[in-house]
């Protein structure tokens, strides 16, 4: 069912969905690899969708780990909320991630430990891609990572410009197979 509103979002809004189909188990869980469940106490994530990469962070975080998702679309942003209603600790914000700041003073979060990213940057604009990362970089604690994934490597060198490593592994059980990004440490050109 899951899968036939993803492609109807996809058919109607191509360029902020970014995909066909909802990301596999697979991918899930290699964007959940660089996670250390233990220490994290703030996570963001970024176009969650459907909530499969969702799923996986309530399933791995501790209790008091808060949660914020920022869902633009209303479609996803309706299903969401209804999905997960009586999760403790989860914000879900109809709201585009460049405005993270706001959020985060809102919810009293000094700084966040990870953010996971389903944004399509290839369909993002290169702005609105700079003002995401800009503010993420920002806002990321010093040891903090950033988790995305994208279908091709184009996007690779504008992420660059914000985060001094990037370890990049390749999922080949997602439809397409994607490149998922671990970003960490800021790059000193910015």
């Amino acid at each position: 069912m899951e899968r036939l509103y993803f492609l109807k979002q996809y058919i109607t809004k191509p360029k902020t969905v970014g995909a066909i189909l909802p990301s596999s188990k697979h991918l899930a869980h290699k964007m959940m690899e660089s996670i250390d469940f233990n220490q994290a106490r703030y996570i963001v994530e970024f176009g969650p969708g459907t909530g499969v990469f969702t799923e996986k962070l309530l399933k791995n975080r501790k209790e008091d780990t808060v949660i914020l998702l920022f869902e633009n679309n209303e479609k996803f942003y309706d299903l969401l909320k209804e999905k997960f209603k009586h999760e403790e600790n989860l914000h879900i914000i109809k709201d585009s991630a460049e405005y993270l700041d706001k959020y985060l003073v809102q919810y009293n979060i000094p700084m966040v430990d990870y953010i996971v990213s389903g944004l399509p940057f290839a369909s993002l604009s290169r702005n609105i891609s700079a003002n995401i990362l800009t503010i993420s970089r920002k806002y990321l604690k010093e040891d903090g990572k950033f988790i995305t994934f994208q279908y091709t490597l184009l996007k690779k060198e504008l992420v660059q410009k914000y985060f001094g490593q990037i370890r990049i592994q390749r999922e080949f059980r997602n439809i397409p197979p994607a490149y998922v990004f671990c970003c960490s440490g800021q790059n000193t050109i910015m």
